[in-house]
C-alpha cells in the first residue's frame, strides 16, 4: 500500500495547530514539527510551542527535542522527521507534518541539495563580517559572488545570508548553483499539501494578541533562564523571534512595552516574509483562510483516499 501524509504550512500565528490537531482526530493521525524553532526545548512560551492540552489531544513529535547549544540543519530535522513518519506508518497512523519553515516544507518535499560542510573559520569570518556591515551590506557583498540568492533574499535573512557566503567562499561555487543540482532525501510517500493564508489584517492582530499572551505566561522568565546560559548569540534559539528584543529589555537597554512593540513588529515582518514564500514556492493541494467548513474536511478525505488508491 501507497504511504501518504498530510503538510500543512502557514505563517506564525495562522491557526496551524488548531487545523492539525483536528486533522489528527479525524484521521488518527501524528503530528510532525516543522518550525525550526519549536525544536529547542529552551522555549515553549517564546515558540508558541503546542500546550499540554493540545498536546494532549493528539501526538505531537519533534517538539522540544533540542537542547540550546545545538545547531540544527535542514538535514538534522529532515533524518528526525522521516524516523518519526515511519514510526507513524508502522503504528497505522497518518503523519502530519505542520510548519512555517519553508526550508524544512521544501526540502520534506522536494529533497535537499548535498552542499559541502562550511569550515568553521569561514563561517566565523561571515559572522564578524555580518556584524560589521550589517544585514544590507552583507547582502551587497554576496551580490557580488552569488547575484542569484543575493536577488533572492531579504536584508533580515542574517542565517541564509552568512550561509550563502560562507558555501561560495569555501567552495568557490554559489549555493543558488549547488542547490540546482539533484536533490536527495525527500519523504516517501504521497503527500497532501494544504496552505494557510488568513487575512492580514486577522494575521496581524491575532500576532499582537499572542505576543501579550506570551508576556503573561512566562516568556520573560524563559528569556531570562535562556541569556543566563551564556550561548554563543550566533545559535539559532538565540534568535527567535522575542530573545532580542526581550534580552534588550531585561538587561535595562528599552522599556518594557518598547520591546513588546518591536517584538510584535517583528513577528508581523516574519509573518510577512512567510505569506510571500508560500504564496511564490509552496504550491498546495488546499488552499484555506482559518474559516474552513465540513466541506473542507471531506474534500481532504477525499484527496487521501484518493492517495490511498494511486
Amino acid at each position: 500500500m501507497i504511504k501518504h501524509y498530510i503538510m500543512i504550512a502557514g505563517p506564525t500565528a495562522s491557526g496551524k495547530s488548531k487545523l492539525a490537531i483536528e486533522m489528527a482526530r479525524r484521521t488518527d493521525g501524528v503530528i510532525i514539527n516543522a518550525d525550526s524553532m519549536q525544536l529547542y526545548k529552551d522555549l515553549a512560551v517564546v515558540t508558541a510551542r503546542p500546550s499540554d492540552a493540545d498536546m494532549a489531544q493528539a501526538p505531537h513529535r519533534l517538539y522540544g527535542v533540542l537542547d540550546g547549544h545545538v545547531r540544527a540543519s535542514v538535514a538534522m530535522w529532515l533524518d528526525m522527521a522521516a524516523t518519526e513518519m515511519r514510526g507513524a506508518w508502522e503504528a497505522g497512523k497518518t503523519p502530519i507534518i505542520i510548519g512555517g519553515t519553508g526550508m524544512y516544507l521544501n526540502a520534506g518535499l522536494y529533497g535537499l541539495a548535498s552542499i559541502p560542510d562550511v569550515p568553521r573559520n569561514i563561517h566565523d569570518n561571515a559572522v564578524t563580517l555580518h556584524a560589521e556591515i550589517g544585514g544590507a551590506g552583507f547582502r551587497q557583498a554576496l551580490a557580488a559572488l552569488d547575484p542569484v540568492t543575493a536577488e533572492r533574499l531579504y536584508d533580515g535573512d542574517t542565517q541564509r545570508l552568512i550561509r550563502a557566503m560562507g558555501v561560495v567562499q569555501a567552495t568557490g561555487r554559489p549555493i543558488s548553483a549547488w542547490q540546482q543540482d539533484p536533490h536527495e532525501g525527500a519523504f516517501e510517500g504521497v503527500a497532501t499539501t494544504i496552505k494557510l493564508l488568513p487575512a492580514r489584517d486577522i494575521l496581524y492582530q491575532r500576532i499582537n494578541t499572542r505576543f501579550d499572551m506570551m508576556i503573561e505566561a512566562g516568556a520573560l522568565d524563559e528569556v531570562q533562564k535562556l541569556v543566563a546560559r551564556n550561548l554563543d548569540p550566533g545559535l539559532p534559539v538565540m534568535k527567535a523571534l522575542g530573545v532580542r528584543q526581550l534580552s534588550a529589555y531585561l538587561a535595562g537597554d528599552v522599556a518594557k512595552a518598547d520591546a513588546v512593540r518591536q517584538a510584535q513588529q517583528d513577528s508581523r515582518h516574519y509573518a510577512k516574509r512567510q505569506m510571500t514564500w508560500l504564496r511564490n514556492n509552496f504550491n498546495a493541494k488546499f488552499e484555506v483562510n482559518e474559516k474552513y467548513s465540513e466541506s473542507f474536511f471531506e474534500n481532504i478525505f477525499n484527496n487521501l483516499r484518493e492517495n490511498r488508491l494511486t
